[in-house]
């Protein structure tokens, strides 16, 4: 967008309109799309959003193999067999997992055999020890079996666990632990996954110290970075850090001009304050598809794409910060990728304690703690007071059309945990 047909500029103005928080989700879910893959060894695999398809290149198990511990045997020569009956087998031998045995199992003879060794040739079947008695016989050892076993029994077939060809994982799919044993145990060393997003925070105000400095006088420690780099990661992104930037349009300008990182958030600097410079940028070098949403904390919140790398406009004060990165950036950054835009927060319905009141035409993000009582909402609006998360469990959301809830009504609590 040229400097011309920037939007109006709003400092010390205010906004003449607002976006509908729908509007700006439905944005972002079209212009979120997932990155390109890279292979990963196993190792590192967890975790990681799968890029394709993946089938089992090999059966599991690739041979067939004993389920107890016990006796191979023909199966159908132990019919019959029983306390009272008990029907002896010559010994030939013993098989053991990683160590078959070399022979073929002829009639009236058996094998030891232990849970996962391949079974022999010429069994069909295993006798569990419990049914089985070893013995010294006139022509050497003999095993004496109580219990008959049908062919199969006790005997883990090729492929009884995986097939070849098998659909092992779809794509999207994150990585758990088990996904990547079973990945292992088909023989695959290397899976495709979603590139994680770079995401650069852009942390901008005079008034800000780093974090880890104690605050003094007129100065108030960051606490937006180390907040944002946390929610970056619970996405599936890999936050890029860096000093504050002052409130400079000179700064402003080189720090949101950097290329680095797949998506850049800028805390602070976004509403209409005369040292609010970042939506100017954006529009002059980009474009600025929206700067001032319908929403209560976060109205001054925008998005917009500078060469080609969507950028979010996250207002300073902390809570509203937050918000705006759970309505907007989060999803951005999940969708990038690979993972569902949906919020990641569990979900809990419970009834009011109190009322919530809000405002048709606006969607507000409601701090609430759960208590004997029911959902209790915070009595505190300011969008500065962090710490109202951490004494709040969760929040409710109030959507536009809505007044807000009576006392006793259910609502929905999206839980911080």
């Amino acid at each position: 967008m040229s400097e011309s047909s920037a939007p109006a500029d709003v400092r010390m103005r205010g906004f003449p309109s607002r976006v509908d928080v729908d509007e700006v989700c439905r944005l972002v879910r079209e212009l979120a799309r997932p990155l390109d893959s890279e292979p990963v060894g196993l190792g590192e695999a967890a975790g990681r959003v799968v890029a394709c398809e993946v089938t089992a290149p090999v059966p599991v198990p690739g041979f067939a193999r004993s389920a107890m511990d016990g006796y191979a045997v023909r199966g159908e020569e132990t019919f019959g067999a029983s306390d009272y009956n008990p029907l002896t087998f010559r010994l030939m031998g013993e098989a053991m997992p990683g160590r078959a045995f070399p022979g073929v199992v002829g009639d009236g003879e058996t094998v030891r055999i232990m849970t996962g060794a391949p079974l022999p040739k010429g069994a069909d079947a295993v006798v569990m020890a419990e049914y089985a008695r070893e013995a010294e016989g006139p022509g050497g050892r003999e095993v004496a079996v109580t219990e008959a076993v049908p062919p199969g029994r006790h005997v883990g077939q090729i492929g009884e666990d995986i097939q070849a060809g098998q659909c092992l994982l779809h794509a999207g799919r994150i990585l758990r632990p088990q996904d990547v044993g079973a990945l292992a145990s088909v023989g695959i060393a290397t899976i495709p996954v979603i590139r994680r997003p770079t995401v650069r925070l852009v942390i901008t105000g005079d008034e800000l110290l780093p974090p880890g400095s104690m605050p003094t006088g007129i100065h108030i420690v960051d606490s937006n970075s180390v907040m944002l780099e946390a929610l970056v990661r619970r996405d599936g992104g890999i936050p890029l850090g860096g000093p504050i930037v002052t409130d400079r349009r000179a700064t402003v300008e080189a720090a949101l001009l950097d290329p680095a990182g797949d998506l850049v958030l800028v805390s602070g600097g976004s509403s209409v304050g005369a040292e609010d410079h970042a939506p100017l940028v954006v529009a002059q070098h980009g474009e600025l598809l929206v700067h001032g949403v319908a929403m209560r904390p976060s109205s001054p919140a925008g998005v917009g794409r500078l060469g080609g790398r969507l950028v979010f406009l996250l207002p300073g004060n902390p809570v509203s910060c937050l918000c705006a990165y759970d309505f907007f950036a989060g999803p951005a950054v999940r969708l990038l990728g690979g993972r569902t835009p949906d919020w990641p927060h569990r979900q809990v319905r419970a009834s009011l304690a109190r009322k919530i009141a809000s405002a048709v035409g606006r969607v507000d993000y409601v701090r609430v703690r759960l208590t004997p009582a029911g959902v209790e909402p915070l009595a505190i609006s300011g969008a500065s007071i962090l710490s109202s998360t951490i004494r709040a469990d969760g929040f409710v959301i109030v959507g536009r059309d809505s007044e807000g809830h009576a006392p006793g009504e259910e609502v929905l609590v999206y839980l911080y945990d």
